[in-house]
């Protein structure tokens, strides 16, 4: 189980290194071996006008979940804000960052 541990993890260097290689503009690539813990309850402040609240969410951080706090984000007027999340793909799980649709 640990050596699978570590082959994730060197997969997710290598990966993440190719991404910054290949493109200047390239996203890195989070993949994390196991899914992220719950979502935590976080009650979002009042409404802020030309912003949405960013809720929190779990980021993979040196080999483990460690909890990013949500936030603002500028609005963008004509699109809406997708969350960040993971999706489960291949037995690890990738991070899609929020992003404006």
């Amino acid at each position: 189980m640990k050596i699978r541990l570590l082959i994730a993890q060197a997969a997710i260097v290598i990966a993440g290194a190719a991404a910054v290689a290949g493109s200047a503009s390239a996203q890195v690539v989070i993949v994390a071996p196991n899914a992220p813990p719950p979502v935590r309850v976080e009650p979002a402040p009042p409404a802020r006008a030309g912003y949405v609240w960013d809720r929190g969410h779990w980021r993979w951080d040196h080999g483990q979940y460690a909890w990013n706090p949500g936030h603002w984000e500028v609005e963008r007027v004509g699109y809406y804000w997708v969350p960040g999340h993971w999706i489960a793909r291949g037995g690890a799980y990738r991070w899609r960052p929020g992003h404006w649709a």
